[in-house]
């Protein structure tokens, strides 16, 4: 296969990433690229009404923080059993049970009476959210060359701006007329696209040739013997890079609504949701940005660019008060503060073989993500002591952390032969 062949440099920067592609691969990329989109959409609605729902069932952001936690911790379990089904059954048939897992837990959202039942059911949307980028991410990582790894996944991933922006502008469209448990019940459509995907979605041949099936012992063995270090490194430098993420951008809603004088932008609804959108465009460009420069310069040299410009960028952009400038500069921290997710598939992909990929993929980004549960609460709580952009410029020193642990632990991957 191509995607067996290891190319030069200058091929892969130079070369159309799109050209020869075959049906199946553009069908592994629909795929994945709207299962991507509507599951953030999905986890991303209750950022977009945290306040609401808290003014409903009585709870501060404090609780609000560790609700958020608890659904990323919940996708540590989902990316481990969803994967694991992927590495056994396949990985399209993994991807259309974990869509319907986290479609079903955001409509439960919205039927929620307190916050033991909301915190039920965002735990069912974390498993569903954890399993679909397991699949989708050994899914796309084995259908296209080796050379275009890092693009194909960064346009994939690109599919995660996308998402963002559609729960903002739901919370634009429904909030204000229907109130926040419709816009939940916006989120079970996804379970529609899982019958197109089991119909038209293909297995990976490479996944089809390998004749291993190892039980989950067995696998969580090879992760932690054979593979330990890789292992260990990736969920190091993923899980610092996530509490970056996760801290800030579960906040960013609430922080450009949070008055003036509590340390916030003061925004209304609109204007919240239209600087949202615009960042999320910054986001957007970084994921595909992301994907060439790595290609180019290699995964870690695109990791550390991206972590140390993440480092300096938020701390600037919670110093600034001018809402033209909040305009401008808010997709330059989304650019960065976000783009580097799309060499997490293709770097864990390099790392581990076949027979493992799927729940390797999926334990060590959604393990952590899990860890990086840690974030939001932990903003939730220092925003109860201190302001809420002190609160938010925290974050900068978890972007830092994460371009030590690449720059003396990561090992160069690209172009690397899956076996």
């Amino acid at each position: 296969m191509t995607s067996e062949t290891v190319p030069t440099p200058r091929r892969a920067a130079i070369g159309r990433w799109y050209a020869n592609a075959t049906p199946d691969q553009w069908r592994s990329f629909a795929s994945s690229y709207i299962g991507w989109m509507l599951d953030i959409m999905d986890l991303m609605l209750f950022a977009m009404v945290i306040r609401y729902v808290g003014a409903d069932l009585h709870f501060d952001k404090g609780m609000a923080g560790v609700i958020a936690s608890l659904t990323l911790l919940a996708t540590a379990v989902g990316g481990l059993f969803f994967g694991y089904l992927a590495d056994r059954i396949g990985r399209t048939r993994s991807m259309v049970l974990s869509i319907v897992c986290y479609s079903l837990g955001t409509a439960l959202c919205g039927l929620s009476t307190d916050v033991t039942q909301l915190l039920v059911f965002r735990f069912i949307l974390g498993l569903g959210i954890g399993g679909e980028w397991s699949a989708g991410a050994a899914l796309i990582t084995e259908t296209w060359p080796a050379e275009h790894r890092g693009k194909v996944m960064a346009w994939v991933q690109s599919a995660f701006a996308v998402g963002y922006a559609l729960a903002a502008i739901i919370a634009a469209l429904v909030l204000p007329h229907l109130g926040w448990r419709w816009m939940f019940a916006v989120g079970l459509l996804p379970a529609l696209f899982a019958f197109w995907v089991r119909r038209h979605t293909r297995e990976s041949e490479i996944w089809l040739k390998q004749k291993t099936r190892l039980s989950l012992g067995a696998t969580i063995g090879a992760l932690f013997g054979e593979h330990r270090r890789n292992t260990l490194v990736g969920l190091a430098f993923t899980a610092a890079a996530m509490c970056g993420y996760w801290g800030l951008f579960t906040w960013i809603p609430a922080y450009l609504s949070t008055p003036v004088g509590e340390g916030g932008a003061g925004f209304d609804l609109l204007h919240s949701t239209a600087w949202i959108v615009v960042m999320q465009v910054g986001a957007a460009i970084g994921f595909i940005s992301f994907g060439y420069i790595a290609d180019r310069l290699g995964r870690r040299n695109a990791f550390l660019l991206f972590f140390i410009c993440s480092a300096l960028a938020v701390p600037l952009y919670v110093a600034i008060r001018s809402p033209v400038l909040l305009l401008a500069f808010g997709p330059v921290v989304a650019f960065f503060g976000t783009g580097f997710y799309s060499g997490f598939a293709p770097t864990f992909a390099e790392l581990f073989p076949t027979n493992v990929r799927a729940t390797a993929q999926g334990f060590i980004y959604n393990t952590g993500r899990a860890a990086s549960a840690l974030a939001p609460a932990l903003i939730g709580l220092m925003s109860r002591h201190a302001n809420a952009g002190v609160a938010l410029g925290a974050t900068a020193g978890f972007f830092a952390l994460a371009a030590l642990i690449v720059f003396f632990c990561l090992r160069e991957t690209r172009g690397e032969k899956l076996g």
